[in-house]
């Protein structure tokens, strides 16, 4: 079992201490129906949860494991969090600062000895759009990439409950146009950027490439997107379809109005401008993000773009991401590589 699994078993045991007081409590704790969750899914013998979580935390919802990951983050903050389990596997050559919340900045990794301008992989964190790090988690992806020809760039934004997601789309849109804008002092070619999000971060990557208004003028050199295992394409429909924990989350996030919904569906935008290549990535065994990849994939299709959904097996939603540039993610690597070579060969 990886590191994260036995983190995330070892923070959910210790939440169910003392179950009914966690239902009663505010602040940082799981709420009574992620409690129940996990309660339904291990028992309440505490002797036995930790390690029926080790084996079994990829079957909790989406919602309460947000909900774990967000009280382990708070409890040890972020970069406590990351220093062991999510170690970066290159250094940050330079940060780009383009707005003045903390959260608006953006690291960069840089090959070595790169002659040419070459292309460069925005990556967009993952979170609920409520929480999560652009240092934390970027795990193998900048070294994999650097190493294979390309920067890498991985940008922080603001969250909820104080940055609505059209304002998150914003910060991307801007976060684009403040590393172009940098593209000579760095060395990248500024024509040739690629989005890379995955859950949350994926939604992010797929309303900016979809719908121009975000980026601005830097819209046409987004010539690629790659989105990992997000369930949230289509807002309507990803709510009508969830259970009641994610549908809570995702009513929080984008509301009860049609219009709001449509607005923030990358879906509805399609037709457009729209980036011209596309890779969806997707668990093989969600069925949820595999519907919403491949109503995404098959409206770019239809609309005239090169797209593409792709299963990935022997994976869970976090280990997608995280295992990506990496030997234990070789398929999805492989994946995303493929594609990256044939859209800048």
């Amino acid at each position: 079992m990886n590191q994260f699994a036995k983190t995330l078993a070892a923070c959910l045991a210790t939440a169910l201490i003392a179950t009914p007081i966690l239902a009663q409590r505010g602040g940082d704790r799981p709420t009574r129906e992620c409690v129940r969750e996990i309660v339904e899914l291990c028992g309440r013998d505490r002797s036995q949860i930790r390690a029926c979580l080790q084996e079994k935390a990829s079957q909790l919802s989406e919602s309460c494991a947000a909900e774990v990951r967000k009280r382990a983050q708070e409890r040890r903050g972020n970069r406590e969090g990351g220093q062991v389990q999510f170690q970066p596997s290159a250094k940050v050559s330079r940060t780009v600062i383009y707005g003045q919340h903390q959260r608006q900045q953006i690291d960069v990794y840089e090959p070595a000895d790169a002659v040419d301008e070459l292309p460069l992989i925005l990556f967009i964190h993952g979170g609920g759009w409520s929480f999560g790090n652009h240092k934390i988690a970027v795990q193998s992806k900048p070294k994999h990439f650097n190493d294979a020809g390309y920067y890498f760039a991985s940008t922080g934004y603001r969250v909820l409950p104080g940055a609505p997601v059209e304002d998150q789309a914003k910060d991307i849109g801007a976060a684009i146009q403040a590393l172009r804008g940098q593209a000579s002092a760095i060395g990248f070619d500024p024509n040739r950027i690629v989005l890379m999000g995955h859950s949350a971060g994926a939604h992010l990557a797929a309303l900016v490439s979809t719908d121009p208004q975000y980026a601005g003028e830097a819209f046409a050199a987004i010539k690629g997107v790659v989105l990992l295992d997000s369930g949230a394409y289509e807002i309507a429909s990803s709510i009508a379809s969830a259970e009641p924990r994610s549908r809570n989350l995702y009513l929080d996030v984008f509301g009860e109005d049609p219009a709001r919904q449509s607005a923030l569906s990358p879906v509805t935008h399609v037709g457009g401008a729209d980036a011209p290549n596309w890779l969806a990535l997707y668990v093989e065994e969600r069925a949820k993000t595999q519907a919403q990849a491949e109503m995404l994939a098959g409206a770019l299709d239809g609309a005239g773009a090169t797209a593409e959904a792709v299963a990935i097996s022997n994976t869970d939603h976090g280990r997608l991401n995280r295992e990506l540039g990496t030997e234990a993610g070789a398929v999805q690597t492989q994946a995303v590589d493929t594609f990256l070579t044939r859209i800048f060969s």
